[in-house]
């Protein structure tokens, strides 16, 4: 039950849940999750330069090795499942760095623990032209850009940029925070 709580999403009540499960039904559902988790292990990995899922055997990955995607643009996530998000919007077509997490002193989680490093000696050897900070619009998402942008300040030639944040497509005023809507009208545009 422990090893399923450490999973992201999971807390202890549904960790409970999924164990109950799993030991009432030992022999399909756990023999399908092993052997699961086993052709996972077997035919995914991580790609070396964006932190993508890739095939194994498929390092870099095909985003990171596709001619028809702009070399000089870099948009740095949180999670590999952000990429994945971002694709799925057919709006950029860049290359992408994933941190693997954020900064967060509440769960111990400093710039040691994120691909810093990387993604300074990328954007150096790449020649980047510019950063897109797509990380999530909370305070740890918040201070781990402004910890970033602090990093690349001063590279001439760079361009540091943010997701823009405001009140999301489809909704409607009367349901934004007050942080939200201060922030679309901080970063309106002109029509």
């Amino acid at each position: 039950m422990a090893v399923l709580a450490r999973l992201p999403g999971v807390g202890r009540r549904t960790a409970e849940r999924m164990a109950v499960k799993l030991a009432r039904d030992p022999q399909g559902l756990t023999r399908e999750l092993g052997a699961a988790l086993a052709d996972l292990s077997a035919r995914v990995a991580i790609c070396s330069k964006c932190g993508d899922l890739t095939l194994r055997g498929t390092d870099p990955c095909a985003l990171c090795t596709s001619p028809r995607r702009d070399v000089r643009v870099l948009c740095v996530v949180e999670e590999p499942g952000d990429i994945q998000q971002i694709e799925a919007s057919g709006a950029f077509q860049g290359r992408y760095h994933a941190l693997f997490g954020r900064l967060s002193p509440m769960r111990g989680e400093g710039p040691g623990h994120l691909r810093l490093e990387a993604l300074l000696k990328r954007i150096e050897a790449e020649n980047m032209a510019e950063v897109i900070l797509a990380l999530s619009p909370d305070v740890e998402g918040d201070s781990t850009a402004a910890f970033i942008r602090h990093l690349l300040e001063g590279r001439p030639g760079l361009k540091i940029t943010r997701l823009a944040l405001g009140v999301p497509a489809g909704s409607a005023i009367a349901y934004a925070d007050p942080l939200t809507l201060a922030r679309a009208l901080q970063g309106r545009q002109n029509m």
